[in-house]
């Protein structure tokens, strides 16, 4: 054999070993650099960790008995004990890795050596580590150079609806560990619910933390019904204490979220002089925002706030307390005459700047104690605090303003990081919050948004994914809806940029499931199921696409509404559809049948690829999906956030359909989404109007009853009647009333599918 071919053996030999090795090695998030060899180490079952810094015993500790969960080992710590044949070495050395948390990780043939800018580039180092033993019998020799994209990187919780015992606790903060998230935010009053002993205030543990009961469904569903059992729990300061050592081992800062002023309901229960009216209050029992908050008139609000500052401080080292300062209305400050006096004895122009006043006064106190403050991005109303960082959670808009004013920010926008959105378009999914957020959108979503110049930009201090717990019955439905979407949220905030792509995730999260069955993860694992995309043609067809990550599945589906088989025909590219239709798919494996049925009905009209015309534009969120959202027969779903449905904030809903030619008319119907909880009103009167000249129009009739809380799909039936020319009118209503979500602000009109026949 000549040199040249054994040399080309020996390369591809190679070659197959690295490719191998890249086919078998799951990290979330991905490193920054790692560089893979031919060639495996074999963890022994008697393994020593050597540290070259005292400071690494508790990372070593933990590493210890991470190894021993995964494995039978015997694992010994030995400090000073350089170069281990066949053990791990931990070490600081900020000159060799330059990075804050940063860390290089090298498995050789001699062993495993690990060594981090600081202790907490070496606890990361540890959790790469251990996420390749969860995977491998034998490591791969790899070179890993690592850091993050993000100094905060953060995970919520709140406690306040749903409580969740110490022992969740402490496995999720083991969870955020593993795929480097450093903060956790605590979400810890509400008002359903106080959660922390304050030995001041003995009500807030025997008052505030209990509520009669709890309503049963959605809060969408009208009328409310309730299980009529009462409620609640609160964890001791020493558990506090407890949990924050625990998440501090981790190099996992914990903030507490004391909400203030309003989300007070609660509070208020047990101390009613706190409230505007006095009270009586009652621990609420349902979800929502309510109208009695903290009183900003009254000084022993400050007081009592202060007070409960004083308890809570010494208990998170965290530099940073969260007040919440979100969905405060002002409905009892108008007419509270305390309020009102203090407004004018502070020059106030209105309750916004009263409560810019509440949230710097309590600023104020917080810097004297060494505390900085952060809070939802509604503490931009009225004027920032001078110090405040804000979170960004109704969008990007609040923190593109923040990082404007030169002010903090950290991103989690509701629309991709609210982790208790439905992840699927499976009516099976549990009872969920709102809208549609898959684990493609979470990847996705770029925190650092374009309109800011570079300076602003560095105010952009990371990400955090939100989740809760109003419909969170159990720890493991807690879990399946933080898992695997957090992961996608961790990629973000530690890898950089330039290095994410959503297919590369997907294989490394099937590899990653591995980890998680192991950990005893309740986690949702369709994430390969099919997705669908539709296509308007002008020929008044619709074109359904359908597409799966699984890797070598088959689409099958039918179009007579059965059941997809084996037998069924295979999807091979886009199918068009000319009449009202029911599309039935299934994805299949070598196993059989994977996953859930997916089915579409496609309701195709009159209107369908018509011309229409707006006389208002959608208005964001609620954007159409393309031109013919209104239009393609496919109706939108209480996921209210797909592209189908269509939203006029303030404005009136006026739409002209072009036949292009003259035609029997039958019925005219849409759809109107009533959830006043979401800021979404049904019209005070609906018409339908038809004209053959685009100019004088008849109005056929118009609806002003919308019963449902929820979707509404209404119509007029046409005697007789031809037209080219068909006109559908919304009256919004305006400002929404006192006493309901969002009181005072531009009602939304939200409409779908547009239908005739």
């Amino acid at each position: 054999m000549c040199s040249k071919t054994l040399l080309s053996i020996v390369l591809a030999f190679l070659f197959l070993g690295k490719t191998s090795a890249q086919n078998t090695i799951s990290i979330i998030p991905k490193p920054v650099d790692m560089q893979i060899s031919k060639g495996y180490f074999r963890l022994e079952k008697n393994v020593t960790i050597s540290l070259q810094n005292s400071a690494l015993q508790e990372t070593a500790q933990l590493l210890r008995l991470g190894i021993q969960q995964i494995r039978p080992s015997s694992v010994s710590i030995k400090n000073s004990t350089p170069n281990v044949i066949k053990g791990i070495s931990l070490a600081i050395d900020s000159n060799h890795v330059i990075q804050k948390e940063g860390y290089s990780l090298s498995i050789s043939a001699t062993g495993i050596k690990l060594i981090g800018h600081d202790a907490a580039g070496v606890f990361y180092g540890t959790q790469t580590l251990l996420q390749l033993i969860h995977q491998q019998g034998n490591l791969p020799f790899v070179q890993i150079k690592d850091y993050p994209r993000f100094g905060y990187r953060g995970m919520h919780l709140d406690v306040g609806r749903r409580i969740f015992s110490v022992t969740f606790l402490k496995k999720y903060l083991d969870l955020l560990a593993l795929y480097k998230f450093n903060t956790f935010h605590w979400h810890i009053t509400e008002d359903q619910g106080w959660r922390i002993e304050i030995k001041r205030y003995p009500k807030l543990q025997s008052v505030a933390a209990y509520r009669n009961e709890t309503i049963i469904g959605h809060k969408k569903d009208s009328p409310h019904r309730f299980d009529g059992k009462p409620y609640g729990g609160f964890y001791t300061q020493e558990e506090v204490k407890e949990i924050v050592a625990f998440a501090q081992k981790r190099h996992i800062t914990v903030i507490p979220e004391i909400e203030m002023p309003g989300h007070a309901r609660a509070a208020l229960a047990a101390y009613p002089q706190l409230g505007c009216t006095g009270g009586p209050y009652q621990t609420a029992t349902f979800w929502g925002v309510f109208d009695d908050v903290f009183c900003a008139g009254n000084d022993s609000t400050f007081t009592f706030l202060q007070n409960v500052l004083d308890e809570i401080l010494p208990l998170f080292p965290s530099k940073y307390v969260h007040i919440g300062g979100d969905e405060c209305p002002k409905v009892r400050w108008k007419t509270c005459p305390k309020c009102q006096k203090r407004m004018q004895e502070n020059h106030l122009k209105d309750e916004h700047e009263l409560q810019s006043y509440f949230i710097q006064k309590m600023e104020k106190y917080l810097n004297s104690k060494g505390k900085n403050l952060i809070g939802w991005d509604e503490i931009l109303e009225g004027g920032l605090s001078p110090k405040a960082t804000v979170m960004s959670w109704q969008g990007e808009a609040g923190g593109i303003a923040a990082a404007q004013q030169h002010h903090d920010v950290v991103m989690c926008p509701e629309s991709h990081y609210y982790l208790d959105y439905y992840q699927s378009l499976q009516a099976s999914e549990p009872i969920a919050t709102a809208g549609f957020t898959p684990l493609e959108k979470v990847y996705r979503y770029e925190p650092i948004p374009a309109i800011l110049n570079p300076t602003e930009q560095t105010y952009i201090k990371g990400i955090q994914g939100n989740t809760w717990s109003e419909y969170l019955v159990s720890e493991a439905q807690a879990e399946y809806m933080l898992f695997p979407r957090a992961l996608a949220i961790a990629e973000t905030a530690w890898s950089p940029k330039a290095l994410k792509d959503y297919t590369d995730f997907l294989k490394r999260l099937r590899l990653q499931e591995k980890v998680l069955q192991q950990r005893k993860v309740h986690y949702f694992k369709r994430y390969e199921e099919i997705q669908a995309r539709f296509q308007t043609n002008t020929n008044g067809s619709e074109s359904i696409y359908l597409t799966s990550s699984l890797p070598n599945a088959t689409i099958r589906f039918t179009e007579d509404g059965s059941q997809p088989n084996r037998q069924s025909n295979i999807w091979k590219d886009g199918l068009s559809i000319f009449k009202p239709t029911l599309i039935k798919a299934q994805l299949f494996d070598k196993n059989g049948a994977y996953g859930q049925v997916w089915e579409q009905w496609v309701n195709v009209n009159l209107a369908t690829g018509k011309n229409i015309t707006f006389k208002n534009t959608p208005q964001a969120p609620y954007l159409p999906v393309d031109q013919y959202a209104l239009s393609n027969g496919i109706i939108g779903t209480h996921r209210y956030n797909t592209g189908q449905w269509l939203g006029f904030k303030g404005e009136d809903l006026e739409v002209v359909v072009d036949l292009e030619k003259s035609q029997n008319i039958k019925e005219i119907g849409i759809s109107v989404l009533k959830y006043h909880w979401q800021r979404m009103w049904e019209p005070t009167e609906l018409s339908f109007w038809i004209s053959e000249d685009g100019k004088a129009y008849e109005k056929l009739g118009s609806v002003k009853d919308f019963p449902e809380n929820a979707i509404n799909t209404v119509s007029v039936k046409v005697p007789n009647k031809t037209a080219r020319f068909v006109k559908v009118i919304g009256i919004n209503k305006g400002t929404i009333p006192v006493g309901e979500y969002g009181a005072g602000a531009k009602a939304w009109l939200i409409v779908d599918e547009l239908f005739i026949y």
